[in-house]
């Protein structure tokens, strides 16, 4: 008899080659061909659990939430949260095929909120536009504000221009100025793709968004969960208090060390952005 977990496994497998192949048809023939055992020594549960495999594709292409609902709801021993399973790992996938022959690339932070007269705008469309000249590629949230600024320097200085969008309640439009796009509908999928594809990471000011990338990619380097890459925070006067709370109260209370404030570099101007980039 095949155990249950080494079904598990094949279904994931073929989930994960239609869902990077996009060749559902194929997809199904291979299930026909274990559907019976399936069948045969587990009953009709992982049926369902084969179709909504073979749905995933067509969930994501047409964002069509209540297809997804609907079979999370249906009558089987897998709990909700086991379903969701399939669409995060597609998500994984559909990440690692677009970006794993991106090469050197660099997450930019900011707020989305920030206007093309801002001055910070100007300042990562600059920064954006010297890391390409450098050789970078650029990865952005893909919204507006900063996001439209880094893909706007990095897409106009004719390098690789990359925005990670997410599917919100109150949609995010993507930005105009973005040559590959994809879009999550899991935080955590997407904030792995920042962390996975960057080798090295530029913080305009920004709200709780930009301060929480911010925080886990000290959390990853410090703990060595993440490679050390250089953190780049732009913007003196945004970020001096941060860095005195760190100071005055992290360090001195014992929560981080002295050495954990050296992960960071802060600085003005796009030129010295760049260059504590490279010379990292």
């Amino acid at each position: 008899m095949v155990k249950y977990a080494t079904i598990e496994r094949l279904v994931v497998s073929f989930a994960a080659h239609a869902a990077r192949q996009a060749k559902l048809r194929n997809f199904a023939t291979s299930l026909a061909v274990f559907l019976p055992i399936f069948q045969a020594n587990h009953g009709y549960s992982l049926l369902h659990f084969a179709c909504f495999a073979l749905s995933l594709r067509e969930v994501r292409q047409k964002r069509q939430a209540s297809l997804e609902e609907k079979l999370i709801k249906m009558d089987t021993p897998l709990s909700q949260d086991s379903w969701r399973v399939f669409h995060i790992m597609s998500e994984f996938v559909d990440g690692f095929e677009a970006l794993s022959g991106l090469g050197k690339a660099v997450s930019i932070f900011g707020s989305a909120r920030v206007k093309p007269s801002d001055p910070y705008y100007q300042k990562a469309e600059q920064t954006a536009r010297a890391l390409v000249k450098a050789g970078y590629a650029v990865i952005t949230g893909g919204g507006p504000g900063i996001m439209e600024a880094a893909n706007k320097g990095a897409s106009e200085a004719g390098g690789a221009s990359v925005g990670l969008n997410i599917e919100l309640p109150n949609e995010q439009k993507p930005n105009s100025y973005i040559k590959t796009l994809i879009s999550f509908r899991y935080f955590c999928v997407r904030k792995y793709m920042f962390v996975r594809f960057a080798s090295g990471f530029v913080f305009f000011p920004g709200g709780f968004g930009t301060n929480d990338e911010l925080m886990e990619a000290l959390c990853l380097i410090e703990t060595g969960r993440s490679p050390k890459v250089p953190l780049v925070l732009v913007g003196r006067d945004y970020w001096k208090g941060l860095l005195d709370w760190f100071s005055k109260t992290l360090i001195a209370g014992n929560y981080i060390t002295p050495e954990n404030l050296s992960l960071v570099t802060l600085v003005e101007e796009p030129e010295e952005a760049v260059a504590a980039l490279v010379k990292k």
